[in-house]
């Protein structure tokens, strides 16, 4: 992070910085890197009152801009929250380290050793909006996979930054590694932003998590390698044989759990023959949720509005919902085929066949059967805290967790061989 007297110092000299300082943490030990990582957590919870207090101006300007109910539950922070922060890297300390994993091995006819050993990607940039959770998430996974982060908020939570970001260098720092293992972007302006996007000689990865407008800056103007952390355009599909009871529980769940994160549910596609019975009782069950649907919901649900291809193709991050009727299982593929970003999608059924179906067809980073769309997160897989959800298909698809930061490399170990 830039203090005050360094306002001058350019992003190319930020990035060198962060460059020089992913060369020291790529050979530090586990644990120096958890001791690092333990530290921040103490730390964190130690200056939880200098956080809050720079959240409250984060959360008291957007207030005055009139963002959304869902903007300003993504930029605040309680002390529960900041404790779920510091727990979070806790739980990545107590991860298994990635890095110098053997991923395979094998020796040749002439007596060549080869091994393909798991690596540091380098720099990892992270540019990203109104969470400031993620600065301590994404710097966790980051430093325990041996990577140094390059951080990019939003100005809207810039407060929240700066102080989060003050908290790790600082315990880093106490840890006997470099400060700029994490690195703070201060000037949130567009066009650093895009200058941001462009450091090809430091930055090895760019991971972009927000909204629309963000990943079409990234495809834009993107200059340097990235995994796109996209859409959460989620659906839950209640087949013909599932059971209601558990459907109901599920649905309420995906919506309803936690409305502003990707991995909720925005779209409920309903198997006609159980439409009648199970779309009041999920109405009822999703008070204060507004439903869109087609004519055959509606003609079920009168309170429910239309719903047209851009209800069906948007992720509403709100207690809204686009519901339709379909005839059958591939309808119901087909439907998320067309408007579905590649997240998360849900089948509810007890038909072994349809989830194989639904399982093998359904083009997706995840795909559940008889389960909340909510799990898919890093941290209800067993990763720990996540830096994105990749809906693209290479290199990392799904929850990225430490493993989806590094990089592999090979080690060939001879013994005088030369090639005839």
């Amino acid at each position: 992070m830039a203090s005050p007297d360094e306002s001058s110092v350019t992003i190319a000299e930020l990035g060198r910085r962060v460059k020089a300082a992913s060369r020291v943490l790529a050979r530090a030990s586990t644990a120096v890197k958890d001791d690092a990582l333990r530290g921040a957590a103490d730390l964190l919870v130690a200056r939880v009152d200098d956080v809050l207090a720079a959240n409250a101006a984060d959360v008291a300007r957007a207030r005055q801009s009139g963002a959304s109910t869902t903007v300003i539950d993504r930029l605040t922070l309680t002390a529960a929250r900041v404790e779920s922060m510091a727990e979070g890297l806790r739980e990545v300390a107590a991860l298994a380290d990635p890095v110098g994993e053997v991923l395979d091995g094998w020796v040749r006819p002439n007596g060549l050793r080869i091994e393909r050993v798991r690596v540091p990607l380098g720099v990892i940039a992270i540019i990203y909006e109104n969470r400031p959770n993620v600065t301590s998430d994404a710097a966790a996974l980051c430093l325990k996979s041996g990577n140094a982060a390059f951080l990019r908020g939003s100005s809207g939570a810039i407060d929240s930054n700066v102080a989060i970001t003050a908290v790790l260098r600082e315990a880093i720092g106490k840890a006997g590694l470099p400060a700029d293992c994490v690195v703070l972007l201060e000037d949130t302006s567009h066009e650093a932003a895009v200058e941001f996007m462009r450091q090809r000689d430091t930055i090895d990865c760019l991971i972009p998590r927000g909204g629309p407008a963000l990943i079409r800056s990234i495809l834009e103007h993107a200059t340097v390698p990235y995994v796109i952390d996209g859409d959460g355009n989620c659906h839950v599909y209640v087949d013909e044989s599932a059971d209601l009871d558990m459907a109901l529980a599920i649905v309420v769940n995906a919506k309803t759990q936690r409305p502003s994160v990707c991995n909720a549910a925005e779209s409920l596609l309903v198997h006609e023959s159980v439409a009648e019975s199970f779309l009041p009782r999920a109405a009822e069950a999703l008070e204060g949720v507004e439903l869109l649907g087609d004519e055959r919901t509606r003609a079920l649900v009168p309170r429910a509005g239309v719903a047209d291809d851009e209800a069906y193709a948007t992720e509403f991050l709100d207690l809204k919902l686009a519901v339709r009727v379909v005839p059958d299982l591939d309808a119901a593929i087909d439907h998320i085929a067309r408007f579905g970003s590649g997240h998360s999608e849900a089948i509810v059924t007890r038909s072994l066949e349809a989830a194989e179906r639904f399982c093998r067809e359904v083009d997706a980073a995840a795909v559940l059967v008889n389960a909340s769309t909510r799990f898919v997160d890093g941290g209800e897989f067993g990763f720990g805290a996540e830096i994105g959800i990749s809906t693209q298909k290479l290199h990392a698809r799904g929850p990225m967790g430490l493993r989806e930061l590094t990089t592999a490399k090979y080690v060939v170990r001879g013994s005088g061989q030369v090639r005839g």
